[in-house]
């Protein structure tokens, strides 16, 4: 097979794949598209060539960007190998990839004298314990978070957290405005 047709076979298998995923029929996407439903098979099945006047309005159909359907980079190596970074008392292992939209660090928090200054940024924080307990500053509330326990909230509410009583380990996700305030600022 020729680079060109690989290409197609991955978008055309995206498409499919994406339409199925999102629950949509032809007839569905077709009435989000302006395209016929047969139009959208032959597409699919490769009986149709693809061109930009079906894709664009493919992607937004199935409101996806263009580079999501026509990303072609290997995935051989889906290994992530974090090694760590320490910033004044945080020890941080980036667990996914630079270009990923959703970012999972892995941190381990020293106990420090100092109360943490609270922060608010866009997006929205999650974090699980996985040794230790944290202490979570939301606003006016403090809340204990331990072993084995789960906090996710807004981060426009004020917010910071410290270890309790030794060091905390917890894996964090949040979103790329997340990933400047928490990992790169080195404070909460």
């Amino acid at each position: 097979m020729s680079q060109l047709a690989d290409i197609e076979h991955v978008v055309r298998t995206r498409l499919r794949s994406l339409r199925t995923t999102l629950g949509l029929s032809l007839d569905e996407l077709a009435a989000r598209t302006n395209l016929s439903p047969s139009a959208i098979s032959r597409v699919e099945t490769g009986k149709r060539t693809i061109s930009l006047d079906v894709l664009l309005p493919l992607a937004t159909g199935l409101q996806v960007g263009l580079d999501a359907l026509l990303d072609v980079s290997g995935d051989d190596d889906v290994v992530i190998r974090p090694t760590p970074s320490r910033i004044e008392g945080r020890t941080t292992w980036a667990l996914s990839r630079p270009d990923s939209s959703t970012v999972a660090v892995k941190m381990l928090v020293e106990p420090t004298a100092a109360r943490p200054q609270q922060r608010v940024h866009p997006g929205h924080d999650w974090l699980f314990v996985l040794s230790g307990r944290l202490l979570l500053l939301l606003g006016d509330r403090e809340i204990t978070v331990e072993a084995g326990e789960a906090a996710e909230f807004a981060t426009m509410t004020p917010h910071a957290f410290a270890a309790v009583d030794g060091p905390a380990e917890l894996l964090m996700i949040f979103d790329r405005d997340g990933q400047h305030a928490h990992v790169h600022r080195g404070k909460e």
